[in-house]
């Protein structure tokens, strides 16, 4: 009890510092997912065209996914430097993987019958891409918007060891200081809390997105007309 006291007398004392971190924080992540999902988006569409070329990218980017964060910020700080660009730069990196698989597995999971449909009426490829491929493979691809996001919060909470701010800051003056945890929870909460909103909001644009969803709500409002 006294700890939780302590944290709330953290906030009450230190409200702004807390807040423009947490902000800090989720700007840094919500950027590495966005540049992540302006490549990778178009990237899995274009593997997706061209099969052969999938086990060759998809491994290429697996093998940046098993660099651990501390070791590939300390590379990245050497070429980039201190600062809150290299580890944007970083989780643009991890955030590549899931957008790009997602993207790949939702293009290629369409079906077949509906872009033959499509193709019999005279639809270019754009078309199919914008019409049938991409309102179909929304909700997979949003799946994978939303694991790049929360493995992002948590990463970049390493970014405190280049100069780059965020919740971690607070968390390394907790490890810092004599009897810390209040400290150390004020900065390891609100970093919890972002990634669990994070979870429930990107969770809910999924199942808006889905096609499923959408067919069955097709469904429910369409006319009854009366056949007699």
């Amino acid at each position: 009890m006294e700890t939780i006291q302590g944290v709330w007398t953290y906030y009450a004392q230190n409200t702004e510092y807390v807040w423009v971190e947490f902000y800090r924080h989720f700007l840094m992540s919500a950027y590495g997912v966005l540049f992540a999902a302006i490549v990778a988006i178009p990237l899995g569409i274009f593997i997706a065209r061209f099969s052969k070329l999938s086990q060759w990218v998809i491994s290429l980017v697996n093998i940046i996914q098993t660099i651990p964060s501390l070791a590939m910020l300390a590379v990245l700080m050497l070429v980039m430097g201190l600062g809150a660009n290299t580890v944007v730069f970083a989780l643009f990196l991890y955030s590549l993987l899931p957008i790009l698989k997602n993207t790949y597995t939702g293009i290629k999971n369409v079906d077949h019958a509906l872009l033959e449909s499509g193709r019999a009426m005279g639809m270019t490829k754009f078309q199919i891409l914008r019409m049938l491929e991409l309102p179909l493979a929304l909700s997979v691809i949003m799946a994978g918007l939303r694991t790049a996001l929360v493995i992002a919060i948590g990463i970049t909470t390493m970014g405190t060891f280049i100069g780059a701010g965020g919740l971690g800051d607070i968390i390394v003056r907790g490890t810092n200081a004599t009897n810390g945890t209040v400290i150390i929870l004020a900065g390891a909460l609100p970093t919890a809390l972002m990634a669990v909103i994070a979870d429930i909001v990107m969770g809910w644009f999924e199942r808006v997105l889905s096609p499923m969803k959408n067919k069955s709500k097709s469904k429910t409002l369409a006319p009854v007309t009366d056949i007699a």
